[in-house]
């Protein structure tokens, strides 16, 4: 079954646009959503939960259509921003008795192993967290009331490496009765390596791919050599070429191999990916060949 189905959204602003943006997602998988700043990330969250209105579109998550059965569709969700969400002055314990009251399927068992696991003080006011300790506190709430599916939108932007690494374990955890899924936008791409079952990327307000993790990192290989192998041939099918006084270096796909004869090949990350894909073919020398 699948817990989110998003088709041909769009939305139309005067600098920006996004363009039939389409991906899915099953039960018990966590889909990485990664895009440079400004390529459509949180205004495709935000047309999919109603925020913002799209205008053209359909978005459904755990069975529900948002633009008719909305309510159904927030209690079945736990969202995630990485911006500021409550009044500063206010206390976590003003604002979980609140929140708690809205969902049928609380857990407070949860709730409380989740305040110890982040040693969060319920007595502290918002404005006495850290950026980090904001963030785990809206994690908290978005997991204790058994929501289907977390979108969450840079969760770890604001945290160390080791409450980064906690995270990635819980959110395993989370989808491994192959029940909830998780929606995880993020800049930092390490993270998805070590949990992230799909990758869907967007660029300019459109996916350019959306897929299994492993099929995405497959296509693509690193390629570099000296300046007098770069042939007409292999310099027309890189992406993201960098040329330099050493040489060259950039990607390409791997189904194209064979331009790739007497040359260092790497298998590249995530980011290596992302870079590519968003850095222009690049000329430190200044000249054409």
């Amino acid at each position: 079954m699948n817990l989110l189905e998003v088709e041909n959204l769009c939305k139309t602003f005067p600098s920006f646009s996004l363009k039939d943006v389409s991906f899915k997602i099953e039960e018990g998988y966590i889909m990485g959503f990664i895009g440079r700043n400004g390529a459509g990330k949180t205004t495709t969250l935000k047309s999919m939960l109603n925020f913002i209105s799209a205008d053209k579109g359909k978005c459904i998550i755990n069975g529900f259509d948002i633009s008719q059965d909305e309510m159904n569709v927030k209690k079945s969700i736990g969202f995630v921003s990485g911006t500021d969400a409550f009044y500063s002055t206010v206390k976590i314990k003003k604002i979980t008795s609140i929140t708690k009251k809205f969902f049928d399927n609380w857990n407070d068992e949860l709730y409380k192993k989740l305040l110890v696991t982040f040693k969060l003080d319920e007595n502290k006011r918002i404005k006495e967290l850290s950026a980090g300790m904001k963030i785990k506190y809206q994690i908290a709430l978005a997991m204790c009331h058994d929501a289907k599916l977390l979108i969450l939108d840079e969760p770890t932007s604001g945290l160390d490496p080791v409450s980064r690494d906690e995270l990635i374990m819980l959110f395993r955890e989370y989808i491994s009765d192959g029940k909830h899924s998780i929606l995880f936008s993020t800049h930092i791409t390490s993270d998805l390596e070590k949990c992230a079952d799909y990758i869907t990327y967007i660029k300019d307000g459109k996916i350019i791919k959306s897929t299994d993790i492993c099929s995405f990192k497959e296509e693509y290989i690193l390629v570099a050599g000296k300046k007098e192998q770069l042939t007409d041939e292999l310099k027309n099918n890189m992406i993201g070429l960098y040329q330099h006084n050493f040489g060259f270096e950039g990607m390409i796909e791997k189904s194209k191999m064979d331009l790739t004869k007497d040359l260092q090949i790497t298998n590249p990350s995530l980011e290596e990916i992302m870079v590519c894909m968003e850095r222009e073919n690049f000329n430190l020398k200044g000249d054409e060949n």
